[in-house]
């Protein structure tokens, strides 16, 4: 088999356990680092949407930071959100970021002000020239109110040895699969929708920055990894047991249906910051059900 790439397999976006008064619940977010690690994924994904990184603040992102640092301590590659719709803004960020131990950043499209395809080119340009380390582009359009066009992602790809992959959340397969015709061929196609990466792989797709993975760590790296080795009758398995269970864990949003899971497994508590609120008690219910199944 050939060596995989550094964020090919399976790529977790941690989320950020708060206590009752909504204080960040350090223990516990170390009790989750272990519980991933030891069930084998290949990377973390550190402030993200999953993560709540924008109900934070800058001192709290610092200490966060530092302490998935520490407690990683190199044991497996850190990805870093950092990204934004001002684009000098996203520069000076990158400047004044320590990157020991953080081996990416994953850099959302521009939300909201709705750049064109060469705003796009553009924003991305300057953060691959000012960042030092590898560069993940990552294109949501259902978040952002724009779409990554695969010709984009493609001239960005050729033009930046430090732009090593996207995260296609798009949901789009044609759009994954005109990025992976043409691509350079160190560069990857990451998927940002649990439910579609098994397909995805089909096509040619390198693995996944997972939500449900959060709370399934060793089941679905074990997908992904048997997707990886061509063995698809495997993954299938896999990928139709937790099928429901992921639909139902984003029927309310994220991260709010993955912490009541992750509560539900006794792993950290149910809290989450405004305006994100917890999932109804039907879908708490209904999410218990899936999980004891499961």
């Amino acid at each position: 088999m050939a060596k995989q790439h550094k964020f090919s397999g399976t790529g977790v976006a941690i989320i950020t356990p708060f206590k009752k008064d909504l204080s960040i619940d350090f223990e516990g977010l170390e009790k989750q680092i272990e519980h991933l690690i030891a069930n084998g994924i290949n990377y973390l994904v550190v402030l993200g949407t999953t993560g709540e990184s924008v109900t934070q603040t800058e001192d709290e992102k610092k200490q966060l930071v530092a302490f998935i640092k520490e407690k990683v301590d190199n044991r497996i590659p850190i990805v870093l959100g950092v990204g934004g719709n001002n684009t000098q803004a996203v520069v000076d960020q990158i400047q004044k970021t320590d990157f020991d131990q953080i081996d990416a950043i994953l850099s959302v499209a521009p939300y909201y002000n709705k750049p064109s395809q060469e705003g796009l080119y553009q924003h991305f340009k300057a953060i691959a020239e000012a960042c030092p380390v590898d560069v993940i582009l990552y294109n949501v359009p259902g978040r952002t109110g724009s779409n990554i066009k695969a010709e984009t992602t493609l001239r960005l790809a050729h033009d930046f040895k430090n732009i090593v992959a996207v995260k296609e959340a798009s949901g789009d397969f044609s759009q994954a699969m005109y990025i992976i015709k043409d691509k350079p061929e160190d560069f990857i196609v990451i998927s940002g929708e649990d439910a579609l990466t098994l397909p995805l792989m089909a096509t040619g797709v390198s693995g996944v920055i997972s939500v449900v993975a959060n709370a399934f760590p060793k089941e679905f790296s074990s997908m992904v990894q048997f997707a990886l080795n061509n063995d698809f009758a495997e993954a299938e398995k896999i990928h139709y047991r937790l099928l429901e269970l992921i639909d139902n864990l984003f029927i309310e949003g994220n991260p709010a249906g993955i912490k009541a899971a992750l509560e539900i497994l006794g792993i950290i508590e149910n809290n989450l910051r405004l305006p994100l609120v917890k999932v109804s008690n039907k879908t708490y219910e209904k999410i218990d059900e899936l999980i004891q199944k499961v």
